[in-house]
């Protein structure tokens, strides 16, 4: 029993780590997330203050970057 015990342990030990490694990976990729996010909305803004009276005006709206891709786009390559 006591040898189930410290594997078990260990094991527990193990996912803890690997949960506190995933945690910060999730931090890091968080934060370039939001940097990418700044700098799209920037450009966007930019663009749209750019643009002269007899253009095309800019969309009210941004686009929802927190959405779902549509089920008609591309599959992307998630590689890690």
């Amino acid at each position: 029993m006591e040898r189930i015990n410290s594997k078990l342990y260990l094991q527990n030990c193990y996912i803890m780590q690997e949960n506190e490694r995933l945690r910060r990976k999730a931090q890091l990729l968080n934060q370039e997330n939001q940097v990418l996010v700044s700098q799209l909305k920037q450009k966007l803004a930019k663009s749209c203050a750019g643009q002269s009276a007899n253009s095309k005006p800019c969309p009210a709206t941004m686009l929802d970057l927190n959405s779902h891709p549509s089920a008609t786009a591309e599959p992307s390559n998630c590689e890690s």
